[in-house]
């Protein structure tokens, strides 16, 4: 574990400069924003990437399961909260009405570092298409299930359980016999089988996305992930384009992948 795991307002910042510096730039290089955009952030955390876009005068929603993330939201988003340009919501998301719930569909809707942790992507996704206003896209960001750390195991607190690479891929019990040997405690152990469950490759992530009538408006593959660069001082680096257009190969030395999607008429 590192230390902006626990420091709240570092990692609102990080999520804020990476989405400056990276995430706006790949929405922008082949879609202009509409003149009035709604923005949905769908796992929005302490909401560090909606706080990008309330800064360029667009108008955010952030849904979040964890009412304690959620505090710090309000905390770093007052003035924004107080002025009406974002607002928050503490609910299931198969639970939400559009109307009723938010006010309003949205042009936008973004799912950061979200998709690898949602249980039955397959159920989820079609979800999407109840918040979107027409002509409207999904913005995903996510590390692909089979690349070094794709186990997320850099959370825990051990140190060489968060340090080994690529050992979450050891089959059945071998992974949780591992993490034992490593020191890490039940419920470690127990974390580390949840995200397994709902680990997610590049490969099945455009089978939903087919299966959905979603269609690829534009992706972008990362060798070193931008958000090492506030995490780690890693500059970031573009994945080869040979290496990012082999199926399955590509999930294991491909540390994040951008897509944006939209619905097919």
């Amino acid at each position: 574990m590192y230390e902006f795991h626990g420091n709240k307002q570092r990692y609102f910042d990080m999520t804020h400069q990476v989405t400056v510096g990276h995430i706006i730039p790949f929405l922008q290089s082949n879609w202009v924003f509409p003149k009035d955009m709604t923005v949905l952030e769908i796992g929005c955390g302490e909401a560090g990437v909606l706080k990008a876009f309330t800064d360029m005068g667009y108008k955010c929603t952030g849904i979040e399961l964890e009412e304690n993330r959620l505090e710090f939201a309000r905390e770093f988003m007052k003035s924004e909260l107080e002025n009406g340009t974002v607002q928050f919501l503490n609910k299931d998301i198969y639970h939400v009405i559009p109307e009723s719930d938010l006010g309003t569909h949205f042009d936008l809707i973004i799912l950061k570092d979200v998709i690898e942790h949602i249980p039955d992507q397959a159920r989820f996704m079609p979800q999407l298409e109840r918040f979107l206003k027409p002509g409207g896209k999904v913005f995903f960001a996510f590390p692909p299930w089979q690349m070094p750390y794709g186990g997320h195991q850099q959370v825990l607190p051990q140190k060489w359980a968060s340090k080994l690479p690529y050992y979450h891929l050891l089959p059945g019990k071998w992974y949780p016999l591992m993490l034992k040997m490593l020191g890490v405690k039940p419920n470690g152990i127990k974390t580390m089988e949840e995200i397994r469950s709902t680990g997610i490759s590049i490969e099945r992530f455009l089978k939903i996305c087919k299966a959905c009538n979603l269609s690829v408006c534009d992706k972008k593959f990362y060798l070193f992930n931008p958000i090492y660069q506030y995490k780690f001082g890693i500059k970031p680096r573009t994945q080869n384009v040979v290496f990012a257009s082999i199926p399955w190969l590509r999930n294991y030395i491909t540390m994040g992948v951008y897509y944006l999607v939209e619905k097919l008429n």
